[in-house]
């Protein structure tokens, strides 16, 4: 599932992206409220990835096509978690 990889190096990519962000933070190159804001729009794109690989895996799990599956937006995913 070549599909599943894309999405798992995606996410290893935002994890690093995260971890720069709260380096910044503590060098103080960024402050607080951007680090806040960037990690919040990080975050949300995070969950897109995991709701979308976690629906793909279901989909192959039960003989559907995985390829089916979109990404769905934000307030979809944000909603659907709380």
């Amino acid at each position: 599932m070549e599909q599943d990889r894309q999405i798992l190096a995606r996410i290893t990519e935002m994890v690093e992206d995260e971890h720069r962000l709260r380096a910044a933070l503590a060098a103080g190159e960024i402050d607080s409220a951007t680090e806040q804001q960037r990690l919040g729009s990080l975050e949300r794109r995070l969950d897109q990835c995991w709701d979308l690989l976690r629906r793909r895996r279901a989909k192959a799990e039960f003989g559907d096509d995985p390829d089916e599956v979109r990404v769905r937006s934000e307030s979809q995913v944000e909603g659907h978690q709380g």
